[in-house]
């Protein structure tokens, strides 16, 4: 028996823990083989760009070279549950990647590589272990989930990576700690890739080394190694997984009802502008008034340190948004319910994206207060998809509040702080008593007279 100790983030605690955790060898240790034969590449093959591969031993290497796009060494064949274990070791800042159960499709004259990729990032944003959806959904387990983990990567040196791909579960570990834990059913089998990142001239003859690449094949629950796991992502449709309730998830729509929600200013849901089907709760569109169809819908629950997490789908040119703090009774009249607004939007086509004050009314932003921007990543735009799923996230605590877009944390503020303040002061909201500063509230969704689908809205205290 061997004995590791695991330092775990706290999810949205800012606080760890040191745990000590007894390993035991897994049941079927001596089935692992190995991906590669010792002599040359005939048993992988490329996608993708014109990056070289070689082979040394058991050592895969991979150099990267300008003008041409990201390229892939992949198996001869897809896998569905396994666990592959590796080493690698990248020269920064060349970004890289292993992609499980990678799908491809032919694109031109390039047959491009797709799904889940476990990142390998030399980067001080630290994503070594994170899941990026490769050309595709992108990020959907970023480290900030899991914040303790971006430490976990050794810079210029060997580094262990471990991912267990079995059913709809995908877990990675790096230099033996818990990284991602994702929870997805998209892609049930697939190729298993090495990736050599596109870049600019000045990466050009960067390389990233693959060694002692081992596959357990058909694995099963039996082979998971057995540690303290990183916080679960579960990306599926209005579902919650055991590990998820015991953290104090649960859904606020069930996927086939209005059960916890009613109008904004009625009694009970409202008779029209609203449907249920295919598992999504729609906004029908009307006139591309503020709340002149159906009206906008809240919870019947208020909360105040809350997680809220919601997969949205606009429709070309919509306008819509998640209030939270929303006080129904302060706005009895025309149009919306008055509390902070996590803003929907489809920038290129709604006029909305140009009022305001420095895209304060764009996708994600704080409405009229503060524009949505990539926070931790310096120079990259937003990124969503109108006409298909979008995922956000809300996180309230003590007055600090997060806006999260695929992946990405676009906004953070304090809602008690003097600043806010000052911004409320110079925004529509200025004449409303105490905005954004009520102890507690309804979730609300909200009709703007455009089309736009809701699914996986589940929401935990904290």
């Amino acid at each position: 028996m061997v004995y590791n100790y695991f330092t775990v983030p706290m999810l949205q605690t800012g606080t760890t823990l040191l745990l000590f955790l007894a390993t035991t060898a897994l049941s079927a240790q001596s089935q692992f083989t190995s991906l590669t034969n010792g002599r040359d590449l005939s048993n992988w093959e490329t996608y993708g760009g014109q990056a070289p591969y070689s082979l040394s031993g058991d050592t895969v290497t991979g150099t990267a070279v300008v003008n041409t796009p990201n390229t892939f060494l992949c198996t001869e064949r897809p896998y569905s549950d396994f666990v592959l274990t590796l080493e690698f070791n990248d020269d920064a800042p060349l970004n890289s990647g292993v992609m499980a159960r990678g799908q491809w499709r032919q694109d031109g004259d390039i047959r491009r590589i797709y799904g889940y990729q476990v990142e390998i990032d030399p980067s001080a944003r630290g994503y070594t272990g994170g899941i990026y959806d490769e050309a595709r959904r992108g990020w959907i387990y970023p480290l900030h989930y899991n914040d303790g983990a971006r430490q976990l990567y050794r810079q210029g040196e060997w580094n262990e990576m471990r991912v267990e791909a079995i059913g709809d579960n995908l877990r990675t570990y790096i230099n033996g700690k818990a990284a991602a834990n994702l929870v997805d059913s998209v892609d049930a089998s697939g190729l298993i890739c090495l990736q050599v990142h596109a870049i600019k001239e000045d990466l050009a003859g960067k390389q990233v080394r693959w060694r002692n690449i081992q596959l357990l094949d058909n694995a099963t629950e039996a082979d998971r190694m057995q540690a303290v796991q990183a916080p679960v992502e579960n990306m599926m449709v209005n579902d919650l997984t055991e590990a998820e309730r015991r953290q104090g998830w649960r859904l606020l729509f069930d996927g086939s009802s209005t059960q916890g929600w009613r109008g904004a200013k009625l009694d009970e849901f409202p008779a029209s502008g609203w449907e249920v089907a295919d598992g999504e709760l729609r906004v029908l569109p009307g006139n591309g008034g503020e709340s002149t169809n159906g009206g906008d819908i809240v919870t019947k629950d208020n909360f105040s340190n809350f997680e809220l997490v919601f997969e949205f789908k606009p429709a070309e040119g919509a306008n819509s948004g998640v209030k939270y703090f929303v006080d129904p009774d302060l706005n009895k009249g025309q149009g919306s319910a008055i509390g902070l607004e996590y803003q929907i939007l489809d920038d290129e086509r709604h006029p909305d994206a140009k009022l305001g004050v420095m895209g304060n009314r764009t996708m994600a932003s704080l409405y009229d207060l503060i524009p949505a921007a990539v926070m931790d990543v310096p120079g990259r735009g937003k990124e969503y998809k109108i006409g298909q799923w979008n995922r956000g996230r809300i996180v309230s605590r003590d007055g600090h509040v997060e806006h999260w877009l695929n992946g990405y944390k676009v906004v953070e503020y304090d809602r008690l702080s003097p600043m806010f303040q000052a911004l409320v002061n110079y925004s529509k909201y200025r004449d409303w008593e105490n905005f954004g500063r009520f102890p507690q509230g309804p979730i609300l969704l909200q009709d703007h007279g455009d089309a736009v689908a809701f699914r996986t809205i589940k929401i935990r205290e904290l």
